[in-house]
């Protein structure tokens, strides 16, 4: 009998013809997670099998409460055998020491060869136990002790509780998107849940020197590294916004700065995500909690692009987007004092209902074009793991 970790997937259980490449997918982030931990994987009909060479399993799970596409991480019981006798003697030896007074055995048998049908088994167990343990009783609604059994080809598998597991899909199985960073609650939290759906995510930031500081680049590095952890590691790209945005301010009526603003960003973030293969662009936009997320600013903004934009967060209130940060621990890093582009040159009445029209006459009072072309060429690129390492890249 040898103690293992066992992985049940849960939705991607439904994706019949294409379950092999969420699979597959989840197969390489585990490994990628588990990579210094000195394991070994295996896949067997709607289960993924890992097993230690080292007594390490809280390090092992703490990893894989990190990975999408898990349902439930389990420790279970492997054994070599199908045999029902020698599986009784085996579970009667894992509860001797349990403490309960009432329990409950649930099979599962994949393996149709056993005669035996899955209530049976269950039933031939339970009365087992009754024999070899005195004071406890049987209770199917609301047992003190679960007792699962599964019974496979060659092997049969016994374990008791679960930990819930992040769920979604894996990371990269539905491509790439380009996630708008902006440092603050929201995008973070958009982040996350982009790559809860299986997508792989690239990071945009926008910095303003001097107008923005050092300290609230850092914080997004540090809010990168963050989702790192459930994306594998992040590519974030950095564009100094400076001359767009004193140009914006210097030409353009101050109630249109945050659309015009707005506009400049999507054109480059189509541009970024056009050139790193991304398919989407997410944000942290909620529908009307500023100027520029209600549903008139939304369709203005979006006007720019063909990219499709998706927003995690659309219908979600500020206390719900709060909860998540706390939740996956960025929350006390997004609410540093450090200002970033959409926080400054912010106008008194900013208008909630802008013109389209209006908007493409603005930008005609600023070279837009190839302010955009040298923000893009110039831009910095840092690669960013969960580790403490960061290498950094400048595009020239």
């Amino acid at each position: 009998m040898e103690k293992i970790i066992i992985i049940k997937y849960g939705e991607l259980t439904t994706k019949k013809d294409n379950i092999n490449l969420f699979i597959n997918n989840l197969d390489k982030n585990i490994k990628f997670k588990l990579k210094d931990l000195d394991v070994s994987t295996n896949y067997d009909k709607g289960r993924l099998f890992i097993k230690l060479k080292k007594d390490n399993f809280d390090k092992v799970i703490n990893n894989l409460k990190e990975v999408f596409g898990i349902h439930e991480i389990i420790i279970g019981y492997e054994l070599n055998t199908t045999n029902i006798n020698e599986v009784k003697n085996k579970v009667l030896e894992l509860i001797k020491n349990k403490e309960f007074k009432t329990f409950k055995v649930e099979t599962k048998r994949s393996n149709k060869n056993i005669e035996k049908t899955s209530l049976e088994i269950s039933s031939e167990i339970g009365s087992y136990i009754l024999k070899n343990i005195q004071n406890i009783k049987v209770d199917v609604i609301n047992p003190n002790l679960l007792i699962h059994l599964e019974f496979r080809n060659t092997k049969s598998y016994i374990y008791f509780e679960s930990i819930k597991g992040l769920g979604g899909y894996p990371v990269s199985t539905l491509g790439k998107g380009l996630l708008m960073l902006s440092g603050g609650i929201d995008s973070p939290v958009a982040g996350f849940m982009g790559i809860k759906r299986g997508i792989k995510l690239e990071a945009l930031y926008f910095e303003s020197p001097p107008h923005t500081s050092l300290e609230a680049k850092n914080k997004v590095i540090s809010l990168s590294k963050l989702l790192a952890k459930y994306n594998n590691d992040i590519k974030l790209h950095i564009i100094n916004f400076t001359d767009i945005q004193e140009a914006i301010y210097k030409n353009i009526p101050h109630e249109y700065l945050i659309t015009i603003m707005r506009r400049m960003m999507y054109r480059i973030a189509e541009i970024i995500a056009s050139n790193r293969n991304a398919k989407v662009i997410i944000n942290g936009e909620s529908i009307g909690q500023v100027a520029s997320q209600t549903l008139s600013s939304m369709k203005a903004i979006n006007e720019t692009i063909k990219m499709p934009v998706i927003r995690p967060l659309a219908c979600f209130d500020k206390l719900e987007i709060i909860e998540i940060a706390k939740k996956i621990n960025t929350y006390e890093t997004s609410i540093l004092p450090f200002e970033d582009c959409c926080t400054i040159f912010v106008p008194k009445h900013p208008v909630i209902n802008p013109k389209i029209g209006l908007c493409r006459e603005y930008e005609e009072l600023i070279q837009y074009k190839d302010l955009i072309y040298q923000a893009i060429k110039n831009h910095e690129i840092i690669n960013i793991t969960s580790e403490e390492s960061n290498e950094y890249e400048n595009i020239l």
